[in-house]
């Protein structure tokens, strides 16, 4: 049995960096190890920061916070790097596939051929589901969001899989990994399905992972389903670049619930509801909505003009990057598999596909864009594909949890096997009142209420 890479078991301190309160006379003057990784800033260690000094790091969204260590993912964003285990995005894109990427992520290496086809074999043999889950749909409205039953869903499943709870047990924990990634396609067709009022479509295991993943989405028991060579190569590579992605705020959630001993399956369901969040899944569904906000291409003047106006709340979604100061690695990918897709189907004079390839040529053309480095991102190009492809809006993110699936597991393990790791319990800043005595209600004043 192959075994995830367990982290090592401590990393010594390079240097020492010095923190000075209060300079004057009582003042506090502590040192504390300076970390190096692989690559990437050195990180002062201050996990003994209250313990010395009496003081906490006030840090709103842990810009400047490493809350872990890993040897997964690996980003530079001045750069546009982007590392699955030390090998590039691109490469990864271009010559392996997403079983494989799902290998390297788990075991840290790539597998000899050997190893893949027992991998491919072992997730096709978990694709189905407990016939009982598909009555769990039926608990929904037709009009639910699809990432709503995934949420549901996908925490059910620690109700039917109770051989793979044991978080200690290293084979129980791979099953369950397995199990994760290779139900999670068959679920999200279903929510599909359901929401439209299909026939569920069973999975296939003659078919590879992006391949089967389409055949349940959109064949249907009355004829032949033919799964289209350059469509489902192109959902393989979105699969690929969305695997994983470092300490995203959905991984730091599947940590963070791991690190209380909760079940995979609470842990990715955790997951996905932070992926559900229009700041972080949502964004390729944002570039659909701006496409038909703009309407035609003779208004994009316009709305150009209001994206350089900074007195305007409008902005272009799917350009520039929070992480990536340069362009995303990811999307150079998806740039030439867009318009692969888009030949192959013929659809690139549809209304809003034309909107998005004439707003693309501005942006890399546009001093303003190109100076501000507001590049077409991933979210851009993969938004473009999936409506190429007939895939409805509001299941992108479900694609992207999909996709994230597999970073999730290999996040989560990494986590359960680090002996340094313990159940996240960040502090605050409090601002509230201070003590105050309680008031008999007969004695309170009537008085507003807050907030």
């Amino acid at each position: 049995m192959a075994k995830f890479i367990t982290p090592k078991n401590k990393i010594t301190a390079s240097a020492t960096a010095t923190l000075v309160v209060d300079g004057t006379d009582g003042g506090i003057s502590e040192e504390f190890g300076v970390l190096e990784g692989t690559m990437g800033p050195k990180v002062v260690e201050i996990g003994k920061l209250y313990a010395k000094t009496g003081y906490f790091t006030y840090d709103p969204g842990f810009m400047a916070t490493a809350s872990c260590r890993s040897q997964i993912t690996y980003i530079d964003g001045e750069k546009g790097v982007l590392l699955y285990r030390g090998y590039p995005i691109d490469e990864l894109a271009e010559h392996s596939d997403f079983a494989e990427v799902c290998y390297l992520l788990l075991y840290g290496e790539l597998p000899s051929p050997k190893q893949k086809r027992k991998f491919e074999h072992d997730v096709t043999m978990h694709t189905m589901v407990n016939e009982q889950l598909t009555f769990f749909f039926r608990g929904f409205r037709r009009d639910a969001h699809p990432m709503a039953m995934m949420v549901g869903v996908v925490g059910a499943l620690s109700a039917f899989y109770h051989d793979t709870l044991d978080l200690d047990d290293p084979y129980q924990r791979m099953v369950a990994s397995f199990r994760l990634i290779a139900k999670m396609p068959t679920i999200a067709a279903m929510a599909y399905k359901f929401s439209i009022g299909q026939p569920f479509i069973y999975p296939r295991n003659d078919l590879n992972y992006a391949e089967n993943f389409l055949h349940m989405l959109f064949a249907v028991p009355c004829e032949e389903y033919r799964v289209n060579p350059v469509i489902s190569r192109a959902l393989d590579r979105i699969f690929i670049l969305h695997a994983d992605h470092e300490q995203n705020a959905s991984t730091s959630t599947v940590r963070l619930a791991g690190s209380s001993g909760a079940n995979p399956y609470a842990c990715i369901a955790a997951g996905i509801a932070c992926l559900w969040g229009p700041a972080h899944g949502g964004a390729n569904e944002a570039v659909l909505a701006m496409l038909a906000e703009i309407g035609t291409v003779d208004r994009i003047p316009e709305f150009i003009d209001r994206a350089k106006d900074r007195k305007d709340p409008f902005r272009l979604m799917g350009f520039g990057h929070r992480v990536y100061k340069n362009y995303d690695p990811r999307a150079q990918v998806l740039r030439q598999t867009c318009h692969e897709v888009l030949e192959e189907l013929g659809v690139s004079n549809e209304p809003l596909l034309k909107i998005a390839m004439t707003l693309e040529r501005i942006a890399l053309e546009d001093a303003y864009f190109v100076k501000r480095k507001l590049y077409p991102n991933v979210d851009f190009y993969s938004g473009i594909i999936l409506r190429a492809m007939g895939i409805p809006t509001h299941l992108f993110t479900v694609i992207f949890s999909v996709a994230r699936t597999a970073g999730w597991v290999a996040q989560w393990n990494e986590m359960i096997e680090d002996p340094s790791q313990k159940i996240g319990r960040p502090r605050q800043l409090y601002t509230g009142y201070g003590p105050r005595s309680y008031v008999p209600l007969d004695q309170r004043r009537k008085r507003k209420a807050a907030g």
